[in-house]
């Protein structure tokens, strides 16, 4: 697989958010605002594998873990940032900006599926929802996709969750439901619905 396929920062307007595609140290170096956003997301309902309470210490252990898997080639990782814009003539550089939503793809499959991957966390802080920072996210990993020659892409969301509406609007196609999938953050079981995209 390809290791040098980086996804260009794509500004959608002065101010606004920003993607980018981080390699494995940068993902290190950011481990405490991903883990800030995952924390944000789990304690307000989000089912993303985690139970409450989530503490900050099992957070960033996944984080340092997923980290190490995109240090590997083994996913890709994507956050996306909030950037303030600069007073005309400010001195100084540009703060990078905050983290505000970050989304992976999988691609260390079986190597019967070497034209598939697998989308995982898709989380946005409660502070930025209904921005259109998750409709970037998932137009920036397609693009990712693409650069990797993953032309089937698959994913798992509870069913009914908001997440449900931007998907299908992003053009995912609804494959089925499995009851009792998965446990909600405060223990009450939650369906999964699957989905896949032919890109």
């Amino acid at each position: 697989m390809p290791r040098d396929t980086a996804l260009p920062v794509t500004p959608t307007a002065p101010g606004k958010i920003v993607v980018e595609q981080l390699d494995g140290d940068q993902a290190l170096a950011v481990v405490d605002a991903l883990t800030d956003v995952l924390i944000d997301c789990v304690e307000g309902g989000a089912s993303v594998s985690f139970m409450l309470p989530l503490t900050r210490e099992r957070a960033t252990a996944f984080w340092r873990k997923v980290a190490a898997s995109v240090g590997r080639g083994e996913r890709v990782l994507l956050v996306a940032r909030h950037k303030a814009p600069r007073a005309r003539g400010a001195p100084g550089a540009q703060d990078d900006g905050a983290i505000v939503g970050t989304v992976q793809l999988v691609l260390d499959l079986p190597e019967n599926q070497p034209h598939r991957a697998d989308v995982a966390k898709m989380l946005v802080h409660r502070s930025a929802r209904r921005q259109g920072v998750a409709a970037q996210l998932m137009a920036a990993l397609d693009d990712v996709a693409r650069a990797f020659d993953r032309h089937v892409l698959v994913l798992d969301t509870v069913t009914g969750g908001d997440a449900e509406r931007l998907y299908q609007r992003s053009g995912w196609q609804r494959a089925g439901d499995v009851p009792k999938f998965a446990l909600m953050p405060d223990g009450g079981f939650c369906a999964t619905t699957f989905y896949y995209k032919h890109l």
